[in-house]
């Protein structure tokens, strides 16, 4: 059995989380380690490493967790404005190996990122 992925064991509520959303499909959660006042993990609870591991199987899943990040930013207020990241691989800065995105909000947001 290969080994679970912190977000896998945050899903089984092996480890603990603040949750701010879920339903049968997804799961949001704070981020430990916020990069902004507000940063919310957004995963799948389907097992997916990542955005360049989609299958065409998993449309549904991801236009679901992209309606739920929009939900999220409403229900925050972050009306003026958030910033949604996915990162994919290593060289992006991937370091869990389950699809996950990420809500970036409450301050301004520069640009190019990184």
């Amino acid at each position: 059995m290969a080994t679970k992925t912190i977000f896998r064991r945050i899903i089984d509520r092996e480890i603990p989380a603040t949750i701010v959303f879920e339903d049968e499909h997804c799961l949001a959660f704070q981020d430990v380690n916020p990069q902004a006042p507000t940063h919310v993990l957004v995963i799948p609870k389907k097992d997916i490493p990542s955005l360049a591991a989609l299958q065409p199987a998993d449309h549904a899943v991801v236009g679901h967790l992209l309606m739920v990040i929009s939900r999220l930013a409403a229900d925050l207020q972050l009306d003026r404005g958030f910033r949604v990241v996915c990162n994919s691989g290593p060289e992006a800065g991937q370091t869990v190996e389950h699809l996950h995105f990420h809500l970036l909000g409450g301050r301004p947001m520069l640009w190019p990122p990184g």
